[in-house]
């Protein structure tokens, strides 16, 4: 259709009267706008009178097209050795001034360069610096008479791709094969070849049915099966963006991509016509660079509902149970396994199963054995040699000795002692996480007075802090805030229950690098007091406790660890001290962590004995109090034996009292008390 718009640049050119009507300035094509450039060889080849042949043929096409700044615009580009512009598409708008400048027009005479020409009018005559507007067809009419003494196929096709239609002229010694090197196909169109210049103007009719004709592509069956593109006589298919013509010439195929390997997609290409677009396999996304793919990994994105192991796979997944689990049949969620039902337990009473194994109970009113299976009947306090210093307590089919107020249980289980003539700095972690519950929170906060209650607490004694954690860290109170046990318990038991995560590795991180700190009341290192880390949990950490249970391990901290409940071991046995069996305690029910208590007294005893000893005046108040306390405890101590055993104790009783009465005298002397 573009072409049909130059059809008015050569309606008619000069002919003859008898061989066809002189063209009429009203006898104009009918069509739309163009750009007209000629380029005509004004070689010394051309003689004069040629040459005037050749601007007469010029005026004549001029003068049957309706020019104007918004009709047709014509420019003249004339060469032999060089190229010179004789007037550019937006010198002239009209007729008169066109046919003026042509005949000014003074040869160059020299040699001809066609390829040289051409090149000038693609990069100069039809640029917009000299009047070339957008959208416009480009036509260049070029006549010569010689073969170029340059080159022109490339050049004249650099010409076509721009969008030039270039119709190709040869007079008298002009080369054919050159001719149709520069002219645009259909080349039975475009190439015209005469005798001489004087009979040039015998194609001003042909010019005409090609240019100013009838519209083949409106009015013919052209057959194109996308688009057809109207040239002067003829017509040509093309194909939309994206398809290339056939070898038919008619017929369009989609260019794809994707089938000639003409894509980086990393997965999966998806063609369109002359395009693509990147995919991935089920299980993978496409990343920002929509080309390459990543696996969906839908347990790091937490969109997945197995209890408690997630194996990802590309955009699925699988539940798999720690260690003593089996996986229930839903697939997602796990049961703890059951020893027990295997049959194989021994168990004399019940067996219990718990994780990784099992342990054998026995019914109400016996106690279990050493040999962990066999059960022996209670109050063995009056039927086996016990051995208790102080008390036996019976228990159902088992005993256990107590000691009096003011002194501990020591290792072996029956003797007494006191751990009141050191000190330390404690610092205990307890999980406040919503797994533990409100009602077991307050038997946590009873089990740390239980262990405050063993200690002697005062400023120059033992400090004691406490940190809660759960998702975050709370410091309730630090070494150096209170100096009584009575103060500690009474803040204890007003500490509120936090809820919530189990974050152990943030809670040891904080202890490490906060709460053993002198400015939250630790004493310097170099007064080498005990620092022991006490942390209570009842389930699994949410996040990892290797580095700061190491950390805390370096920084000389004696790290005890007690679990309850669902408490993970691993975790617990890597959290605490070596010997484990006397930094590790576990249990299965917050009910029995009072006796976790009671043995975690001797073990913190058994630490607070390697510190730093405070040497007291024997004679202060505080010495002569706590001597005649435990004189008094020594007594009672000395008449329950009397009475239970009746022995002649008289020399013993005789010997305290007068150590007694001496270190009064000494101490009454020392202070002038006389």
């Amino acid at each position: 259709m573009k072409l049909l718009l130059i059809c008015a640049f050569l309606l008619s050119l000069t002919s003859r009267s008898d061989a066809m009507p002189q063209a009429g300035i009203d006898q104009k094509c009918k069509a739309g706008p163009v750009d007209l450039v000629f380029i005509i060889d004004s070689s010394r080849s051309v003689r004069p009178h040629e040459f005037e042949t050749m601007r007469k043929f010029m005026i004549n096409i001029i003068q049957t097209l309706n020019v104007g700044a918004d009709a047709t615009r014509v420019g003249v580009v004339q060469y032999s050795s060089q190229v010179q512009n004789v007037f550019s598409l937006k010198s002239f708008t009209k007729m008169e001034e066109m046919v003026k400048g042509i005949n000014e027009i003074i040869p160059l005479a020299q040699g001809t360069m066609t390829g040289l020409a051409i090149k000038y009018a693609m990069n100069v005559a039809f640029s917009a610096e000299e009047g070339d507007r957008p959208r416009i067809p480009n036509v260049a009419v070029i006549v010569t008479d010689g073969r170029p003494q340059d080159r022109v196929a490339e050049v004249a096709a650099a010409a076509r791709e721009k969008g030039i239609e270039i119709y190709a002229v040869g007079v008298a010694r002009a080369d054919m094969t050159s001719l149709r090197a520069m002219a645009s196909p259909p080349l039975d169109d475009h190439v015209f070849l005469v005798e001489s210049f004087d009979l040039i103007h015998q194609f001003g009719l042909q010019f005409q049915d090609k240019l100013c004709g009838m519209d083949l592509c409106l009015e013919s069956d052209h057959g194109c099966e996308h688009i057809c593109e109207s040239s002067p006589g003829s017509y040509h298919c093309e194909c939309l963006p994206g398809y290339r013509l056939n070898d038919d010439g008619k017929t369009c195929a989609a260019i794809d991509l994707c089938a000639e390997e003409k894509h980086d997609c990393e997965q999966i290409c998806i063609s369109s016509p002359g395009s693509y677009t990147c995919d991935c396999n089920a299980g993978y996304t496409l990343n920002e660079d929509k080309k390459t793919c990543k696996a969906i990994d839908l347990c790091a994105e937490e969109k997945h509902d197995c209890e408690q192991i997630c194996i990802s796979s590309p955009g699925s997944y699988t539940c798999d149970c720690r260690a003593g689990y089996t996986l229930n049949e839903d697939k997602k969620t796990c049961t703890m396994i059951n020893y027990c039902s295997f049959g194989n337990h021994s168990c004399q009473h019940e067996c219990v199963s718990v994780l990784n194994g099992y342990f054998c109970r026995c019914n109400e009113g016996y106690t279990l054995q050493e040999d962990g299976k066999t059960c022996q009947p209670d109050n063995l306090c009056n039927t086996v040699e016990h051995g208790c210093e102080f008390q036996c307590v019976s228990t159902p089919g088992s005993y256990y000795c107590i000691c009096p107020e003011g002194q501990l249980l020591q290792e072996d289980g029956k003797s007494c002692g006191t751990c009141r003539s050191a000190n330390i700095d404690l610092v205990l972690l307890i999980d406040g996480s919503k797994s533990v519950r409100p009602q077991n929170f307050e038997l946590v906060k009873q089990f740390v007075n239980q262990v405050v209650d063993s200690l002697d607490v005062s400023a120059h004694g033992t400090r004691i802090g406490l940190v809660q954690y759960s998702s975050r860290v709370r410091t309730e109170f630090p070494l150096s805030l209170y100096q009584s046990a009575e103060d500690i318990k009474t803040a204890v038991m007003k500490v509120e229950y936090m809820e919530k995560g189990t974050m152990t590795g943030l809670a040891l991180k904080h202890m490490v690098e906060n709460s053993f700190s002198e400015s939250e009341g630790a004493r310097a290192a170099n007064r080498n007091i005990p620092r022991v880390g006490l942390v209570f949990t009842d389930g699994r950490s949410q996040d990892d406790i290797t580095e700061w249970a190491k950390k805390a391990k370096e920084a000389g901290i004696t790290m005890y660890a007690v679990g309850v409940g669902k408490a993970v071991e691993d975790e617990l046995r890597e959290i605490a001290s070596e010997p484990l069996e006397k930094h590790f305690f576990y249990t299965t029910d917050f009910t029995a962590i009072n006796q976790i208590a009671e043995n975690l007294k001797l073990n913190i005893c058994a630490e607070e004995s390697q510190g730093e000893i405070e040497v007291k005046d024997p004679c202060a108040c505080e010495s002569l109090v706590e001597f005649q306390q435990a004189t008094m405890t020594s007594l009672e101590h000395l008449t329950q034996k009397h009475i239970l055993q009746p022995q002649p104790q008289s020399a013993q009783l005789l010997h305290i009292l007068l150590l007694a009465v001496a270190y009064i005298y000494l101490c009454y002397v020392d202070v002038g008390w006389y």
